[in-house]
């Protein structure tokens, strides 16, 4: 069992875990509208937290790529900020 120093690290954890199973999904297993909606609904959420919020997402991603043994999976980690609006809004 996984013990995660916070509730926002595990929920970090777990968003980011499905959101890799889409990524990777076959249209077979999802349907490709149904992927994009989602990839995209979940980019407009992260995208309109307030700057704290978003620099600890940021600071989490970080370190959960740091801590990456699958190459794939941590380069997925480390575009997630710019991928899904993270940054934009950032200055």
């Amino acid at each position: 069992m996984t013990v995660y120093p916070s509730l926002t690290h595990a929920l970090a954890e777990a968003l980011v875990d499905v959101l890799w199973f889409i990524e990777g999904s076959e249209d077979e297993q999802m349907d490709p509208d149904g992927a994009v909606k989602v990839l995209e609904g979940i980019a407009h959420l992260v995208s309109k937290l307030p700057s704290d919020q978003r620099s600890e997402l940021i600071d989490l991603l970080g370190t959960m790529a740091e801590g990456e043994v699958d190459p794939a999976r941590r380069e997925f980690l480390e575009g997630f900020p710019e991928g899904f609006g993270l940054l934009e809004d950032a200055d």
